[in-house]
């Protein structure tokens, strides 16, 4: 559902009204159709407009009608499975400053709620801290996805299937984080063909925003080459571990048939050496121990035990 937002003047947050002022911030969190469709009423867009705005999947961009500019992006999340980032959609207009989410979220209530610190009136500016902070989460999800794969570099020996699970894992989702950043920084490294008046107002922030998408992007780009390495290297670790045991089971086969082999003569109905003395067990028992100790030093010779 629609929620509007109104700063006072001299307050450091915004406030939740009952009634859309001018100059206020409408959100929609969880977003349907039928919020996009009383957004329209409201505003005046057009709903095909704002019908990608409930995309799951949209890439970001820009979208430039009359006075009215559409910043499609998109921010980590992990709400849905199998998706690690989620769509937000920031919409300028003369009156409202508005904000669409199409999954129930935190980014947009971290500024709401003033976890953020003090922040500007709607407009240029919101939108930029909105698109920082969209940055700071993506380099910080990068941190700690690096951190987590120093640690699994330093316990390579001991590989099992599910690190190798943990490194696809993570190399899912930096490649959706850098699906994210490739269009998020060359929108932005475009804009002032698009967008000069927002240019030359904030363009200290725009050059700070551009610069935190570049190094996330970087440092996305670094991490998934390390990533791939590693997982390479695991699967020959995993591999060489594998052909092992299969050397030691067939070694332990092999030497367990020694006995298996004897006994089945023995278990014969004809004539055989021992079979009147009185120490024949024993010295059998003996005899199978001499070649089954045989057999293992040879295949523990080979390095196959």
């Amino acid at each position: 559902m629609l929620k509007f937002y109104d700063r006072k003047t001299n307050a450091n947050q915004y406030t939740e009204v009952n009634s859309p002022v001018g100059g206020c911030w409408v959100h929609i969190e969880n977003a349907s159709t039928t919020d996009l469709q009383e957004l329209s009423e409201l505003t005046g867009l057009e709903y095909v407009n704002l019908i990608d705005c409930l995309d799951r999947y949209e890439v970001p961009r820009i979208e430039t009608t009359d006075d009215v500019i559409i910043f499609f992006a998109r921010f980590p999340s992990d709400i849905e499975v199998g998706l690690y980032t989620s769509t937000i959609s920031i919409i300028l207009t003369e009156k409202y400053f508005i904000t669409i989410t199409p999954h129930k979220d935190t980014l947009i209530n971290t500024f709401l709620n003033g976890d953020f610190g003090v922040i500007p009136p709607v407009g240029n500016k919101l939108m930029l801290l909105i698109l920082m902070r969209i940055a700071q989460e993506f380099a910080s999800n990068i941190r700690r996805i690096r951190y987590s794969v120093l640690g699994a570099e330093k316990e390579m020996i001991n590989v099992e299937s599910e690190d190798i699970a943990v490194l696809t894992k993570n190399e899912e989702i930096l490649n959706q984080y850098i699906s994210c950043l490739l269009p998020l920084r060359s929108m932005w490294e475009h804009g002032p063909s698009r967008l000069p008046s927002l240019y030359e107002k904030d363009s200290d922030l725009v050059e700070d925003l551009l610069n935190a998408f570049r190094q996330a992007e970087d440092s996305c780009a670094v991490l998934l080459k390390s990533i791939r390495s590693l997982r390479d290297a695991y699967q020959i670790i995993f591999t060489n571990n594998m052909h092992k045991t299969i050397k030691a089971l067939t070694s332990l086969t092999i030497i367990l048939s020694i006995p298996t082999m004897v006994a089945s003569l023995y278990g014969m109905n004809v004539a055989l050496p021992l079979e009147k003395s009185p120490h024949a067990f024993f010295l059998i028992v003996l005899l199978i121990a001499a070649f089954s100790l045989g057999g293992s030093w040879i295949f523990k010779r080979k390095n196959w035990l």
